[in-house]
């Protein structure tokens, strides 16, 4: 039991993502996950936030007859945001190097959509963090990629890393939504979509 969310509910994870199965492990929530496959397309007229919750969304609606009275689906999605484009995972290793020059020396935004969905209804929302990255030599950006891989990562790379330890000027918001979740206001959120589908 987690203090503040009733027992009487089922949680599903729709998430590949080691990280956000730890962070909501750390959290004590107890929770299956159950995976659907999805193309993470959006309407090109979205941007920053929108996007993030739209795919959270879109993963989310994925469940629709699907669950139980006692279920309820977590849905998540993470981008990385700089220069007004969305910095997406990386597939090789040009991919990934070219992203991080990117954001070597700049600032960035790591937006994570979440969606929370049951037969009572749905919530969906957003936490931004800003992240500047010191000047990044060729050097430790091919250091990293080799020996970290991160291929599986929005903006191609993991604050909890390497890169991160030598690399991060400072964080201006959640720590943890930079490694997927935001899980403060996760909790808060899914304390009030409990309340409220509870009231209905």
């Amino acid at each position: 039991m987690v203090i503040g969310i009733p027992d009487n509910w089922h949680f599903i994870l729709a998430s590949r993502s080691p990280r956000r199965q730890q962070l909501l492990k750390e959290l004590g929530l107890k929770f299956d996950i159950v995976i659907k496959d999805y193309n993470e397309a959006y309407p090109a007229n979205l941007s920053g936030a929108d996007i993030a919750e739209y795919l959270a969304h879109e993963k989310a609606v994925r469940f629709n007859n699907e669950i139980s009275d006692n279920d309820i689906v977590i849905t998540a999605d993470t981008i990385v945001w700089c220069n007004k484009r969305v910095l997406d995972k990386p597939s090789n290793y040009k991919e990934a190097f070219d992203i991080l020059r990117i954001i070597s020396g700049n600032t960035h935004e790591v937006i994570t959509g979440v969606t929370f969905f049951s037969n009572l209804g749905e919530h969906t929302f957003s936490e931004t963090t800003r992240v500047t990255f010191n000047r990044l030599s060729d050097e430790e950006i091919t250091y990293y990629i080799l020996e970290f891989k991160p291929y599986d990562k929005a903006g191609a790379y993991g604050i909890q890393e390497w890169i991160g330890l030598i690399g991060i000027i400072s964080i201006e918001g959640s720590y943890f939504n930079v490694m997927g979740l935001p899980v403060q206001k996760l909790f808060a959120e899914l304390k009030k979509y409990i309340e409220t589908i509870e009231n209905i």
